[in-house]
């Protein structure tokens, strides 16, 4: 085989198995590591005491994480997706509300035991002073335990919590 072929064949295979790669897959992300921590099933209460069950999946070649919520009171479960744009980490909420705000991680606390998340847009949304949620918080207790804060900007211009405690279903 001629050298400049050779040359041309490795370039080539080389090329190819970088594309298959995902886009800022060399790059750690604390955040996005200890939402990995979290795949598998959870379940939990909210803060009337009713029951919530979420999990969480790798997905997409591991570039993505899908939360499911199901809610005790809802007959359709809500997805989350996080994953990384860049350097920073989002996350699409598909809310039961019927729009999809896109929030933005502020970073893992210093102590590596938060997580926030802001508002940044949403799709299927009126208009700013339309409900949605537009902030997240995860506090990360130990390995089996975790809790969530959403905050939901209401039309009134009133901030509505809603916190779940959740335990890892073994």
């Amino acid at each position: 085989m001629k050298p400049i072929a050779f040359f041309i064949i490795v370039a080539l295979a080389s090329t190819i198995l970088k594309a298959g790669s995902p886009p800022g897959s060399d790059k750690a992300s604390p955040g996005f590591d200890k939402l990995k921590s979290l795949v598998g099933t959870w379940s939990g209460k909210d803060e009337e005491g009713k029951p919530v069950h979420i999990s969480y999946k790798l997905v997409s070649a591991g570039s993505s994480i899908m939360e499911t919520l199901d809610m005790a009171d809802e007959h359709e479960s809500m997805i989350t997706m996080y994953h990384m744009n860049g350097k920073k980490l989002m996350m699409t909420h598909y809310c039961s509300l019927g729009n999809q705000p896109r929030m933005r991680a502020d970073g893992l606390s210093k102590e590596g035991n938060m997580l926030a998340f802001s508002f940044v847009d949403a799709t299927n949304l009126s208009s700013q002073k339309a409900d949605h949620m537009y902030k997240l918080v995860f506090t990360f207790k130990d390995d089996n335990h975790f809790s969530q804060k959403w905050t939901m900007h209401m039309a009134e211009n009133e901030d509505h919590p809603a916190n779940f405690e959740f335990e890892r279903v073994k």
